[in-house]
């Protein structure tokens, strides 16, 4: 997507497509998890990780700012709540060190994209 297209919905917004791109991966990861982990940190890490993109998407349909910015902030709580979960994984060893880095990269990058739009949503600017 050029830098000057205008969004038309959800689905334009950059943050909302890495969050999902997140959840896939999460999804990915979590397969491969111990069987007794299925109803604990696999249910939770997925939970979460649905929650980013959901409340972006949820938060760009409503009718005000205010409530976009909550939403926005739900989100942000879901992704710091999977980068705890994803360092359980690393400590308990179902995720290696190489996916760990590179899922913790892409929630950076999320968190970093969150903050942004919360910003512009704050100056007032349509994003």
């Amino acid at each position: 997507m050029e830098k000057d297209s205008k969004i038309s919905g959800f689905r334009d917004l950059r943050v909302w497509q890495g969050g999902m791109d997140l959840v896939e991966q999460v999804y990915r990861l979590t397969r491969d998890f111990p069987e007794h982990e299925r109803y604990g940190l696999v249910s939770q890490m997925q939970r979460a990780a649905v929650s980013i993109p959901s409340n972006i998407a949820e938060g760009h349909t409503r009718d005000s700012s205010k409530d976009y910015l909550r939403h926005l902030s739900i989100a942000r709580a879901s992704l710091a709540e999977l980068q705890t979960q994803l360092e359980i994984a690393k400590r308990l060893r179902y995720c290696s060190s190489e996916r760990y880095t590179h899922l913790l990269g892409q929630s950076d990058i999320l968190a970093r994209q969150l903050l942004a739009l919360r910003t512009a949503l704050l100056k007032g600017v349509n994003p």
